[in-house]
């Protein structure tokens, strides 16, 4: 460790301890009631994690979406819409709204969700209680998926899924302002679900480890998953698909995104032969003007290459504009393991009919 690295954690231990226990002081706060949570006579399932950044929640919360549809049951996604207008509000989407909302009102990531669940609605506001509540008559749902809920602990919830990425380096796993844990691993007693997302770019020892690691602060045995976002396409500003992700092999793409790990979508990219003439990252849920697209298609231009995003990119891309050179690659969750397993444990939740 450098002479640096030793003045840095001397003075930033003392923060980070007292970050810690002030999230586990407010965690048992909950747990014993000496804080007020809300129940709801639906299973709430939390879809959350404990580090800053991308972890993959949105496309497991359509994943999730997706399941309790396909069982017959009408979802809600209890969201905040960070950066969007009504966050300090109120606002109800219903599901397959698109192209007629603006996501400076709602967010980029609720009018994603929206447009890809097959029934329910999204509840974008950060009191989200309240805002359940105000809406549950409504839309009537069967079960409420909380978005980024691992630390709102004032909505009682039914399971706890918990993610984490498999590429953050374990060194980073401390709590702010060390690392980058918004909580201790503690509260991974809480968890009933850890799932591994982009699994399937590190090799089985850093899984291992990763896994060994965090097994340390649990004693329960939650159920471990394990999985990978599969590109299954690209796709038009228009939401019309283009061509399959093979055909990018060999292609000049300018990438740009404005997500929160924009490597692993640079990765993808590459994965799937695109040659990245120039690679364009945006701060998290940034919104793009006219002249950052201006910029980009001018460069794109430059290198005869088309623009690639990402579809949560592509919700704010569109409003500025539908130039032709503008895709998005489409991703959905595909697990490597524990899949069944996750299944049967939401399915005892939501009093569902085993599958034979």
């Amino acid at each position: 460790m450098s002479a640096l690295d030793t003045i840095r954690k001397v003075t930033l231990s003392p923060l980070s301890w007292a970050w810690e226990w002030a999230y586990r002081l407010r965690r048992s706060g909950y747990e014993y009631g000496f804080l007020k949570r809300h129940y709801y006579k639906v299973p709430v399932i939390s879809v959350g994690n404990l580090t800053f950044g991308g972890t993959g929640k949105t496309p497991t919360i359509l994943w999730l979406a997706d399941f309790m549809a396909d069982a017959g049951l009408t979802p809600v996604v209890l969201t905040r819409g960070y950066k969007g207008l009504l966050e300090d509000g109120a606002g109800l989407l219903k599901s397959g709204q698109r192209f007629r909302l603006n996501p400076h009102d709602y967010g980029d990531e609720p009018l994603m969700i929206a447009s890809k669940m097959k029934k329910g609605a999204v509840i974008v506001g950060k009191e989200r209680a309240r805002n359940l509540t105000r809406f549950f008559p409504d839309v009537k749902p069967d079960v409420v998926l909380l978005d980024d809920g691992f630390q709102h602990l004032g909505i009682y919830r039914s399971f706890n899924l918990v993610l984490f990425d498999a590429t953050m380096d374990l060194s980073l796993y401390q709590t702010a302002p060390l690392g980058y844990l918004r909580e201790g691993l503690t509260a991974l007693k809480d968890a009933d679900a850890i799932v591994v997302s982009r699994a399937d770019m590190v090799s089985s020892e850093k899984l291992q480890s990763l896994r060994e690691f965090l097994a340390r602060y649990h004693h329960h045995g939650p159920l471990w998953c394990e999985m990978s976002y599969r590109a299954i396409g690209l796709f038009d500003g228009y939401d019309a698909f283009r061509f399959r992700v093979e055909e990018l092999q060999g292609k000049d793409v300018v990438a740009v995104t404005a997500i929160a790990s924009p490597g692993s979508f640079f990765q993808t990219l590459e994965g799937h032969g695109a040659r990245l003439v120039e690679k364009i990252s945006f701060p998290d849920h940034y919104f793009f003007s006219q002249e950052d697209v201006n910029n980009i298609l001018l460069k794109a231009s430059r290198h005869s290459a088309m623009v690639v995003c990402s579809e949560k990119d592509m919700v704010k891309l569109r409003r500025v504009s539908q130039d032709p050179r503008l895709y998005f690659i489409k991703v959905q969750v595909e697990f490597l393991s524990g899949e069944d397993s996750l299944r049967s444990a939401l399915g005892k939740v939501l009093h569902l009919e085993p599958r034979h």
